[in-house]
């Protein structure tokens, strides 16, 4: 008897589903070995839906049609790109962090004649700010070096300018204000003509940025903290693992990883080497 309901039968839905993976592969493997960005251990569910909406916005009928626009269009490959780099971010962002950050780090980081610190994954630089902020509220900002990476150029040169967009300050002034903030937040920018505020250039004095790939690049120095932040929850746990390896190889004995609210240490096959400064604010310490 015939199904009339219009629907795919179920073999032919798995054959899409299988053709839709093959072409995905295909995709993240071609731009791997075009451009070196390395997409292809990102959690497939995430990855798949970024791919798919940049198919539609592009106008194209297929993933593989966008294979194709890529590895003839850097400049396709720049949109797609950030399609695949998703940068949520702001000021302060969960306060109760940089609020457990002073009473708990910074009297750990005092006791150094020179502080490093790397933002993996800095988007366009509002964490990069805050910190800076905190840190010359508390003292420390002349003796640190802040390492602020990402693997989006565009982002990066955002970041660099100290520009935050206006109507954000309202949220971010209440952010400061609950991260136990000690001054004035608006005697730390100037509202330019427009839509935007810039940042005093003083915050970025000890800011290096550099283009940098989590998935494929090494380790470059060694840090006293390190935040990433709501990156890994991007990626499969292979790829989790890997960054983990990453961030144990950058950081001395004692020094201190933050993550995000949403990623975790448990499974990271990296478990026993930190122990919890702080479980609830995803603060940890390096014991061996």
């Amino acid at each position: 008897m015939s199904d009339n309901s219009g629907q795919l039968p179920h073999s032919e839905e798995l054959i899409d589903d299988e053709r839709q993976k093959i072409e995905i592969e295909l995709l993240l493997e071609g731009i791997y070995r075009m451009y070196g960005n390395d997409f292809r251990d990102y959690a497939y569910d995430s990855i798949s839906r970024r791919i798919t909406h940049t198919v539609r916005q592009l106008g194209l009928t297929s993933i593989t049609a966008l294979l194709e626009r890529v590895l003839h269009d850097s400049n396709a490959m720049e949109q797609l790109l950030r399609s695949l780099t998703i940068n949520v971010t702001e000021m302060f962002r969960t306060p109760s962090l940089f609020l457990t950050f002073r009473s708990k780090i910074v009297p750990f980081l005092n006791t150094y004649p020179s502080i490093r610190i790397w933002h993996a994954g800095c988007s366009t630089g509002e964490e990069v700010l805050s910190m800076a902020i905190l840190l010359q509220e508390e003292g420390l900002y002349e003796k640190t070096r802040i390492y602020a990476t990402d693997i989006d150029q565009e982002v990066l040169e955002q970041a660099q300018s100290g520009r935050v967009m206006l109507g954000n300050m309202q949220q971010y002034t209440q952010n400061y204000i609950l991260s136990g903030g000690k001054g004035s937040f608006s005697d730390y920018y100037a509202v330019d003509q427009g839509d935007k505020v810039t940042f005093n250039s003083s915050l970025l004095k000890h800011v290096i940025f550099a283009k940098h790939n989590l998935v494929t690049d090494q380790s470059f120095n060694e840090f006293h903290v390190i935040f990433c932040r709501n990156v890994m929850i991007y990626f499969n746990r292979n790829l989790q693992r890997r960054v983990h390896s990453l961030f144990h190889e950058s950081l001395p004995r004692f020094g201190v990883l933050v993550l995000g609210e949403r990623e975790t240490m448990r499974f990271s096959g990296f478990e026993t080497y930190y122990e919890p400064l702080n479980e609830a604010e995803k603060i940890y310490q390096k014991i061996k």
